[in-house]
């Protein structure tokens, strides 16, 4: 049987995915910002009809992992976030959370144990006491908000980079899962997992994490918007699986960051 001979839209959508993964390859990051799709070209590109309510949330959650896939590309392991002075730090630092101040989560330091999953060698849990005992590193950086502001903070902790090798972390994994005391769960990509900068933390401005920050820990990465960091962390977990995100699975951009 004769094949049938392909669409014009076939055809154009099959060249556009060319032309992306080209320019994807291409090693000038520039040469990547010279090309910009319109609406329609990325409709053509995931396959969705834009004529009902159903085919734009496919549509957008398609451009969304499309999105997610070039920030990781452009994502530099070694490039460092902006740094600032202690008379720079935001004073006071907001407080920001899906829910109110009278409902931040309040942690038993005394019977807090973090468990330690997934893709690892030492699975066992962790005190405060064995955290705090992990070697130090403090950094003054800038959280950056999806809703529009930004704040300077100063946090102290532990680069996370050491600790997933002291727990014999599978560095080869593609993501790293959290979930909180408050019911918050996120996950990040492995190179940011191992960014110099990204921090686990147990202080904030020189004391103690204090419970509307993320007492006991928090997550900080001055690689990412301010959702990405997840406070109240109870369990760490390395997996192969996409593990999600309280806000990623309503719709926002898994990446989150630069």
């Amino acid at each position: 049987m004769k094949p049938s001979r392909p669409s014009q839209s076939n055809l154009d959508r099959a060249s556009l995915e060319i032309d992306v993964r080209r320019e994807l390859d291409m090693p000038s990051r520039r040469l990547f910002g010279k090309r910009i799709l319109t609406l329609g070209g990325l409709a053509m590109l995931t396959g969705c009809s834009l004529s009902d309510d159903k085919s734009v949330e496919t549509f957008l959650s398609r451009v969304s992992r499309l999105n997610d896939s070039v920030q990781g590309w452009l994502f530099d392991p070694n490039r460092l976030a902006p740094t600032y002075t202690e008379a720079e730090i935001t004073r006071p630092f907001p407080f920001n959370a899906f829910y109110g101040i009278d409902d931040v989560p309040h942690v038993d330091g005394n019977d807090f144990r973090l468990q330690v999953s997934g893709l690892v060698q030492d699975k066992k849990t962790w005190t405060i006491a064995e955290l705090d005992a992990l070697p130090k590193a403090e950094q003054i950086t800038r959280h950056i908000c999806v809703e529009g502001w930004s704040a300077i903070g100063r946090w102290g902790g532990t680069p996370f980079s050491t600790f997933l090798k002291r727990v014999g972390a599978d560095t080869s994994a593609k993501y790293i899962g959290f979930k909180c005391a408050d019911d918050y769960y996120e996950s990040i990509d492995m190179p940011t997992a191992l960014h110099p900068q990204t921090l686990l933390t147990f202080t904030f401005d020189g004391e103690r994490l204090p419970p509307r920050y993320g007492y006991p820990m928090k997550l900080r990465m001055p690689t990412k918007l301010g959702y990405k960091n997840p406070k109240h962390i109870m369990e760490i977990f390395v997996t192969n699986t996409f593990p999600g995100g309280y806000w990623v699975d309503q719709g926002y951009n898994w990446f989150g960051g630069s």
